[in-house]
């Protein structure tokens, strides 16, 4: 049988503040509370600790050992209620979010920032499935995801809504159109995300629908590295419009054969909802 926390403190107590009394007052609990904690305290270890006279009492051989090792338990039961008040006051802590894409993540973590300026947060964009797989392992406080899967164990709030848009150079013959078609791809090098992500997904079932071949499809990684690919004339590049916030090299072309609104959602595993430190991030980050 193991000593509890509460018996432990309380003999560190009796013994710094040089009564049982003086500790139940420490404590706020009664005196009686004390001598209860430490009774037992000295059944479990089978040894008295303290020897009473009229003066008070001094603290046996056993008494004196143990002490040592309850003073320094108190001392890390201090220091733990001292963290988790300022992580409770939002002092401190930190938040590991994930993406598949920076918008609206980017935006939300910026009005966190200035609201909580302590808080670390570790931010890191991932294709859709990596995503997904990342949340639903736990691996993660917060994820960005558009169009996530349900779950019974995960709980959502939707923040925006995205499309995919054709990204071209603002001087390619494509940047003055108001919308493409895809059939008008047909003879352009397409850049698309890595296998895995929504985006590549979504255009492949849209191609197959519209029975429309691309002559060349290169596999690229994330918005930035297609956004180099497109400037150095590499090819052309479907993506959400999410993907950035302006820009004064691409145009972003609406797609007719792709015309469907994504949801873009905070999603959180359902046991971590309620932590003080999630609420604050989804309510006090929100848009105004």
């Amino acid at each position: 049988m193991r000593p509890n926390s509460h018996q432990i403190i309380a003999f560190a107590h009796a013994v710094r503040e040089g009564s049982f009394s003086a500790a139940a007052l420490k404590l706020q609990v009664s005196q009686s509370a004390v001598s209860q904690h430490i009774s037992k305290l000295e059944n479990i270890i089978g040894s008295k600790l303290f020897l009473r006279d009229r003066e008070g009492f001094t603290l046996t051989k056993t008494g004196s050992e143990f002490f040592d090792l309850a003073d320094r338990y108190l001392t890390l039961d201090r220091l733990l209620e001292e963290k988790l008040t300022r992580y409770s006051q939002l002092g401190e802590g930190h938040l590991t979010i994930i993406g598949n894409a920076p918008l609206p993540a980017l935006g939300y973590i910026s009005r966190f920032n200035r609201a909580h300026p302590n808080v670390e947060i570790d931010f890191t964009l991932y294709d859709w499935t990596t995503s997904v797989s990342l949340l639903r392992n736990r691996k993660v406080d917060i994820a960005f995801i558009t169009e996530p899967p349900i779950s019974d164990e995960l709980m959502y709030q939707k923040v925006a809504t995205c499309r995919y848009v054709l990204y071209v150079p603002k001087s390619h013959r494509f940047s003055k159109y108001k919308s493409i078609s895809l059939h008008e791809l047909e003879g352009e090098a397409l850049l698309l995300p890595e296998k895995g992500s929504l985006t590549e997904k979504e255009v492949r079932i849209a191609l197959k629908r519209e029975n429309i071949h691309i002559k060349r499809i290169i596999k690229t990684t994330t918005f930035p590295v297609m956004k180099e690919a497109i400037l150095h004339d590499v090819g052309l590049g479907i993506f959400l419009d999410n993907s950035t916030t302006s820009n004064d090299t691409l145009s972003a072309i609406p797609i007719r054969e792709m015309p469907k609104d994504y949801d873009i959602s905070i999603v959180i595993p359902k046991d971590k909802y309620d932590l003080r430190l999630i609420q604050s991030f989804v309510f006090d980050a929100m848009p105004r």
